[in-house]
């Protein structure tokens, strides 16, 4: 689906689910783009959720329009999305840099957000020498485009292990990554550069805000210390660590990760 929006994103997702299934709401990463979700789609809509995952501005169909796209904007498109579709509230989780786009939904418009999942991701905002290596990744790509990137990255993204014992998850993810239009992933490394510090949103999370952290027990970019930390912020955060995957478990093992997620939501 494709509607146009107020603040100029078109935004193309993926609707699953009966329409009066409980909403849940699921960002991907960089640079991927919402076929990554298609096993969590498949298995919470079967158990009557509804399940939308949008491209997110500038990746998978959703066109790119911009030179730097922070964090907020993404969040602001989220919102007017579910205000598109008369949802008021919704579980929004995310993976890696969705998983931070979650935490600004939860800065920005905190009423939409029924619950948080956060897979692989950080809340600490960008070292100095982060903010240098990703604008200079941003200019690297608009040069050379995604293929050397991808093929760079891809012992980091899957643990290196399951790029012999995963080859179809290697190919797919492979393939979103050479397919993201370079443009939309250097203006997201611009603006994920200029991140604020999302751990005092954790650490104000109450109660009635659930969150689920989960992370591959061999992800290199963001370690299972990083998801213990972010739970010892959100005092009422559920920890799941998934075994045998590396910074993309719901790629790498979706049954594991499928499971801590279904378990997670029958308890909201």
């Amino acid at each position: 689906m494709n509607p146009q929006f107020g603040n100029g994103a078109t935004s193309f997702f993926d609707d699953f689910g009966p329409r009066d299934g409980e909403p849940v709401i699921l960002l991907h990463g960089h640079p991927f783009n919402r076929s990554m979700w298609a096993p969590q789609a498949t298995a919470l809509a079967a158990e009557g959720y509804r399940v939308i995952a949008p491209d997110l501005r500038g990746y998978g169909e959703s066109p790119a329009s911009e030179e730097r796209t922070p964090l907020a904007r993404f969040a602001d498109d989220l919102a007017v999305l579910l205000a598109d579709l008369g949802i008021e509230q919704a579980v929004v989780g995310g993976v890696s840099m969705g998983g931070q786009i979650a935490l600004e939904v939860r800065l920005r418009h905190p009423g939409l957000v029924r619950a948080l999942v956060l897979s692989d991701t950080s809340p600490a905002p960008e070292t100095p020498e982060g903010v240098k290596s990703r604008r200079e990744l941003a200019e690297r790509l608009l040069e050379e485009g995604m293929a050397p990137y991808a093929d760079e990255v891809m012992d980091k993204m899957l643990a290196p292990y399951n790029l012999i014992a995963q080859p179809g998850a290697a190919a797919r993810v492979s393939a979103m990554m050479r397919a993201t239009d370079p443009r939309g992933a250097a203006a997201a490394l611009r603006g994920r550069a200029e991140r604020p510090d999302y751990r005092p949103v954790l650490a104000a999370l109450p109660e009635t805000v659930p969150c689920l952290v989960l992370v591959g027990a061999d992800d290199v970019y963001t370690p299972v210390a990083e998801a213990e930390g972010m739970c010892a912020l959100a005092r009422h955060a559920r920890l799941a660590v998934i075994e045998g995957a590396g910074h993309l478990p719901g790629v790498e093992r979706p049954e594991e990760f499928n499971r801590a997620l279904l378990e997670f939501l029958a308890a909201l």
